[in-house]
């Protein structure tokens, strides 16, 4: 089994990443993650899962913005999203990624982005989900977001159980009254951070999630491991707790037929819909979660 950093690093390879965003062959692999490049395809894909009872988060995909006017672009994007969100009805939040509204730039631009967008959820009764990226951001984005979250509570940001310190930071916006998205986490760490084995992972996350089920607000619990999922169905109803006061948040394209069952079964269940032009580094995460696919693109690849 190919580990998760070996997939990134074959991902990052040029002629693999050219291939991908060129190739009519792969078009059908990458659609089945990523709603399109337009805003328009977003909506459209939205409106789709709405229709089958599915809550949808929208992420217009970006990250590490290099260029203050990249940023500007990213906060005005999301603005026309919930805009465009307000205006088709459909059914959706977003979910946004801070290094793409400036932080490695400057804490007070991404700030400035980031209130901006809030400003404008808020206005028009959305809510706004931040996104944990890689561990080197993890401080900041958490003190950006409890610092704002007293004047924009129409928000919620995301823990990863991968990371040793994700047990007290859950505790610091449990203190908050913040709304969580529990993950294992998707990016490559070094073991000094985070746990480097499967196991541990699952481990951390069940642990964090029955404190999040005992004491969050409306907490979302984002993983397509059917035995967490199974003991989270379990644990919720052992301390009382009703199917509509949680989440469980899966990603588009992965497991429908468990998604489709758990909006039969009555949970409110949330599909985090990417789109935009920037998909590639999505994508490449996607790959790594399953290998399968890889090997399956690879094949492809040297099959002349």
């Amino acid at each position: 089994m190919l580990s998760r950093a070996l997939v990134l690093r074959v991902a990052e390879w040029p002629p693999f990443k050219r291939w991908i965003t060129r190739s009519p062959m792969t078009q059908g692999l990458v659609s089945r993650f990523i709603a399109g490049e337009k805003l328009e395809d977003a909506i459209q894909v939205t409106r789709q899962l709405n229709a089958q009872g599915f809550l949808v988060a929208l992420d217009y995909l970006g990250e590490s913005t290099t260029r203050p006017e990249e940023a500007e672009n990213a906060a005005h994007q999301y603005i026309t999203l919930l805009k465009r969100i307000a205006e088709s009805g459909v059914n959706a939040c977003i979910s946004i990624k801070l290094t793409q509204l400036g932080l490695d730039l400057s804490y007070e631009l991404c700030r400035q982005y980031l209130q901006s967008v809030l400003a404008a959820a808020q206005e028009l009764r959305n809510f706004v989900w931040i996104d944990m990226e890689s561990s080197r951001h993890t401080d900041r984005t958490l003190n950006l977001f409890c610092e704002l979250y007293p004047l924009y509570p129409n928000s919620g940001t995301v823990l990863q159980s991968y990371l040793y310190r994700t047990p007290n930071d859950l505790e610091r916006l449990l203190a908050l009254g913040a709304r969580i998205r529990l993950v294992k986490g998707a990016y490559a760490e070094p073991r000094e951070v985070a746990y480097p084995d499967k196991r541990s992972v699952d481990r951390q996350f069940k642990v964090l999630m029955e404190r999040l089920l005992e004491c969050g607000n409306e907490p979302a619990i984002a993983t397509h491991d059917v035995r967490l999922i199974e003991h989270a169905k379990q644990y919720a109803a052992k301390i009382g707790l009703r199917k509509e006061q949680f989440e469980f948040q899966l990603l588009y394209g992965i497991s429908r037929e468990l998604q489709k069952r758990l909006v039969a079964e009555g949970y409110r269940t949330l599909i985090y819909v990417p789109y935009g032009e920037q998909w590639y580094p999505y994508f490449s995460r996607r790959l790594a979660e399953r290998p399968a696919n890889l090997y399956f693109i690879l094949r492809n690849l040297f099959r002349k």
